[in-house]
């Protein structure tokens, strides 16, 4: 297997026997963003440079939910988009799984306000392992669909991160933008090959000591809500970013080096990759020592910023949209953020 980084580090965790999840199928994608466009010159009124935030991140402009907009009706509007791809009404969904770290409300769950809005009567629920929440919820309805307990699940990544990020913090505002991302999930429809397609291989961590260095601290039950908790500003995400960056660039390359060896493939038997858009810098620095081809790795970010976990599948959505892959290709994706959480899959269509 070609090497995807000669430092070799390896992620302790435990081993995970069974990576595999074959016979499942991502039927169709769909996406949403919201109309808003903030550019990096809106945001110089707040004190930002627009210079530094174009060489630290490689942004150019992100997208903010307009006042009336929450996250359910980004993950609706994504959801709804996919079905309709698909040719599937909602009353035939089993389940729908909401990837999010900006719920609507502590209860109901969003996930739940999406079913209403669809009009379904599935089994909804909200997943949260914010940026690598699309890879850990992906995983958790393979598992459904695998053990043949459902045929059809929604999966939706959507996070409204405009409504966490503080407008005084001149280098994390920047950072974060409003969307939302969904796929289909299905039981393979092939009988045939069907153990030679689905997520081949599958990996997951966290490392909850890290769990500081992002954190939204106030307004729950830590920090139950109250004047002091708005006077602190510690109702908005807190982020170190440096050690966070040291932490992403170790760990992206060491993740996808243990996911190729699981699948026992090699980078090159990958169409696309899809990274988590956090930070281009990140991602750049990541690559630096990898012989991964960079006409391989995706990216969007430079339009809608670091979206939590909505990040995959929006560009996911958009790369099938762009004939950059279909949904027939195989693809690499791994996602990493706060908890801290990283999560690493290769889907073969």
């Amino acid at each position: 297997m070609a090497s995807t980084t000669p430092r070799g580090q390896a992620i302790n965790q435990p081993n995970q026997k069974n990576t595999r999840l074959t016979g499942i199928q991502i039927a169709a994608t769909g996406s949403y963003a919201p109309e808003v466009v903030v550019s990096n010159s809106d945001l110089t009124q707040l004190g930002c440079d627009e210079e530094w935030i174009v060489q630290r991140t490689g942004i150019l402009e992100r997208r903010h939910c307009p006042p009336e907009q929450a996250t359910s009706d980004l993950a609706f509007l994504a959801g709804r988009a996919c079905l309709e791809k698909a040719g599937v009404e909602a009353g035939e969904l089993d389940m729908i799984i909401v990837a999010t770290m900006t719920p609507d409300h502590f209860t109901p769950s969003t996930a739940a306000i999406v079913q209403h809005l669809l009009g379904c009567d599935a089994v909804a629920f909200d997943l949260n392992a914010a940026c690598s929440g699309f890879v850990y919820s992906l995983l958790t309805a393979a598992q459904f669909i695998k053990t043949g307990s459902c045929e059809k699940i929604l999966v939706i990544g959507a996070d409204a991160m405009s409504r966490v990020i503080d407008p005084q913090d001149e280098k994390t505002y920047p950072l974060f933008g409003d969307a939302a991302g969904a796929v289909l999930l299905v039981r393979d429809p092939q009988e045939s090959g069907a153990e030679n397609r689905g997520i081949l291989a599958n990996r997951m961590g966290t490392v909850g000591e890290l769990g500081h260095l992002i954190s939204v601290p106030g307004s729950c039950s830590r920090m139950p809500a109250s004047q002091q908790v708005l006077t602190d500003r510690m109702q908005f995400l807190k982020m170190d970013g440096r050690p966070v960056f040291k932490w992403a660039v170790r760990t992206i390359p060491a993740v996808v080096n243990e996911t190729l060896d699981l699948a026992s493939l090699k980078i090159d038997d990958i169409d696309v990759l899809l990274f988590h858009q956090a930070n281009m810098r990140i991602i750049e620095a990541a690559l630096a020592d990898t012989d991964i081809p960079r006409d391989k790795v995706f990216t969007n970010l430079q339009r809608y910023g670091n979206t939590s976990a909505a990040s995959i599948p929006l560009l996911l959505d958009e790369a099938v949209e762009q004939n950059i892959c279909t949904l027939e290709s195989t693809l690499l994706m791994c996602g990493f953020g706060a908890g801290l959480t990283w999560g690493s899959c290769i889907y073969q269509g």
